[in-house]
């Protein structure tokens, strides 16, 4: 399979996998794709580590690293520089009523508090440009062949530094502007993410997207939301796209650290179980549907708030909920793919699976349009 994003990059298959997780990252590039790292929640030590382990173990294939450096947030204007200082700042403008109605939430469930000596998490991940520039500056000190980011267009110096490396920039959009915006500052390559999708999306649908964002830029377009087979993989490619970004595909293979509560739940759930809820980080996401994401919803919820205070909010919530058996209120990223997700397999098999369905998809309509 050749298209412009595999001769870019040096790839036999044009199969980008996002996954927080090195080990299916290292598996997916060794199989002939391209694994992608989510750095949001690390921090840049450890990051270092997540990266250092990748080169020893991705075989000299190219690989890539995902950070979110959002066009706008709250805080972006306060001028601070340092994560801690911001913290500080922020903290404060979480209003005492949003951690009261958290609170009473938990306590409906039974959830109890964290454990003497358990590690609280994080309040702040990667998603303002304090925490994200020093997650880039650590990516690009490593041998990546890609930066993407999500949630807008990058920063035009994170472009420029990132292109000074010799490493190439994606972005993802939800909207032809938002994909004309990224070209703009000197993105690559574009995913146009539909609806679909895991974790932050927009409203439009995947098939209607992708021939928009395909007419819109001259850029390279991989199509993303809902494409979790090699038939789906044929129809991004049919509609202009030349390649394909996966994400919630990959939660359930061998190799992903995903926790085995949220495993089976994902294994079980249909494509109606997810919903666009801006509960988890402010932004809409589309998230596993439960209690936690219905209570955001309900008549007593005083409404989330802007990113990252939502999340600086629920952090400590989601670390409780974590190590209870609120299974009810555990709730994470996840795509409407997740309907057909209902086996465990390596992601070697995976990778494989997607390009014999994608063959088996092709080979059918050349025999339709045959004479």
């Amino acid at each position: 399979m050749r298209t412009r994003v595999t001769d870019m990059f040096g790839i036999e298959l044009p199969i980008f996998a996002f996954s927080h997780c090195r080990d299916v990252v290292a598996a997916v590039s060794r199989a002939g794709g391209m694994g992608v790292l989510g750095a949001l929640y690390f921090t840049p030590e450890e990051l270092e580590m997540e990266l250092k382990w990748i080169d020893d173990h991705v075989d000299g294939k190219p690989y890539g690293v995902d950070v979110v450096m959002p066009a706008t947030y709250a805080g972006a204007d306060l001028g601070v520089d340092s994560p801690e200082d911001l913290v500080a700042r922020l903290q404060g403008m979480i209003p005492d009523g949003h951690r009261a109605f958290v609170e009473n939430l938990l306590a409906r469930h039974g959830v109890p508090q964290l454990s003497a000596g358990a590690d609280a998490g994080r309040v702040l991940l990667g998603w303002t440009d304090a925490t994200a520039r020093p997650q880039v500056e650590t990516a690009l000190k490593h041998p990546i062949a890609l930066l993407a980011n999500a949630l807008g267009p990058p920063p035009k110096d994170v472009v420029d530094l990132a292109h000074a490396k010799g490493v190439k920039v994606a972005a993802l959009a939800s909207t032809p502007r938002h994909a004309i915006k990224q070209v703009e500052v000197g993105v690559d390559v574009v995913v146009a993410q539909g609806t679909e999708a895991g974790g932050h999306t927009g409203e439009i649908s995947t098939m209607v997207l992708i021939p928009q964002v395909v007419d819109a830029v001259d850029v390279p377009v991989l199509a993303a939301g809902g494409i979790g087979s090699g038939r789906q993989m044929a129809a991004g490619i049919a509609l202009g796209a030349e390649g394909v970004w996966t994400g919630s595909l990959w939660l359930t293979v061998e190799e992903a650290d995903t926790p085995e509560l949220a495993r089976q739940k994902i294994l079980a759930a249909t494509s109606r179980d997810t919903v666009r809820s801006r509960s988890w980080t402010g932004k809409p996401a589309r998230l596993l549907k439960n209690e936690w994401t219905d209570a955001w919803e309900s008549a007593e919820s005083p409404g989330t708030l802007p990113m990252p205070l939502q999340f600086m909010l629920i952090s400590g919530a989601l670390r409780r909920i974590g190590q209870s058996d609120a299974a009810e209120l555990a709730t994470f990223p996840a795509g409407q793919i997740i309907g057909a997700m209902n086996q465990v397999k390596s992601a070697k098999d995976v990778v494989f699976d997607l390009v014999e369905e994608y063959v088996e998809a092709v080979e059918r309509l050349e025999r339709l349009t045959g004479d």
